[in-house]
């Protein structure tokens, strides 16, 4: 998609993307030497698994922990003791000084994988720059943080107390399914270019409304019976949160049609 002349480009979007890859490749799941997968004794980095426990304890120290953000504390070594750890022979250790309003923030960066990270610059690189153009840059950012505090949040008080209150959340998921929410109440009837693996994953162009309400629709009906390790409802909340967003902003604003906007992408 070629930008207008008229816009500026998305640089926040851009941004983004290069500083989410930096941490990453920075961090222990990255291209990082002190990490490396090779044995001590040959002279290489660490082995295979004392990189997934660095790992571990890394998106520990800076992923958003439910019971964190509900008593803004970081979690005891008793409170740890009792939490089953997702790797064995790596138990999980205290994070003093931790500030968990902060960890909201800092979780957006880390991201558990690969995949994980490219599947979430993915949307971020389809979806960013059409909401950053018709918000401006600052207020896309200061949109983006919101959007990610408040899926943080809102899934912290649907944990309880139960087991996923102790795991980190982390990824800047929340804060992307709030760009999707934006995105689809600002241009709902823009072409959308999605995979269709029915069809080998042959390219078909739909309307985005189609393709983000699915992509809604599936990811509350994933929240209903999720696996521990995937925060579907975080994806719900920072949805729903971005959409209403967009749209009380754009009525307080007096903005015409967003479907009638000559700068939505096609």
């Amino acid at each position: 998609m070629a930008l207008p002349r008229t816009q500026s480009a998305p640089l926040v979007s851009y941004l983004l993307i290069g500083l989410n890859c930096l941490v990453f490749l920075a961090g222990p799941s990255g291209l990082n030497s002190e990490w490396g997968s090779a044995r001590p004794e040959a002279g290489g980095g660490r082995t295979t698994a004392e990189r997934a426990c660095a790992a571990q304890r890394y998106q520990q120290r800076w992923g958003a922990v439910p019971a964190e953000l509900l008593s803004n504390r970081p979690l005891t070594a008793a409170q740890l003791a009792g939490a089953a750890a997702p790797l064995p022979d790596c138990p999980l250790r205290p994070t003093p000084g931790k500030l968990p309003a902060v960890s909201v923030f800092s979780s957006l960066f880390v991201h558990g994988g690969w995949l994980h990270l490219l599947g979430n610059m993915l949307f971020l690189f389809v979806f960013g720059p059409g909401v950053e153009q018709r918000l401006g840059r600052v207020r896309f950012l200061l949109f983006y943080v919101a959007a990610g505090a408040l899926a943080a949040y809102g899934y912290a008080l649907t944990t309880g107390n139960g087991p996923e209150a102790l795991r980190p959340l982390v990824g800047a998921s929340g804060a992307i399914a709030g760009v999707l929410g934006g995105y689809l109440r600002l241009y709902p009837k823009a072409r959308v270019t999605a995979l269709v693996p029915l069809l080998f994953f042959l390219p078909l162009r739909f309307p985005a409304w189609l393709v983000l309400g699915l992509w809604f629709a599936v990811q509350w009906w994933s929240a209903h019976d999720a696996l521990p390790g995937v925060a579907y409802l975080a994806h719900v909340i920072g949805f729903a949160a971005g959409f209403l967003a967009v749209w009380v902003g754009s009525r307080r604003a007096r903005y015409a049609d967003p479907t009638t906007y000559q700068g939505a992408p096609q």
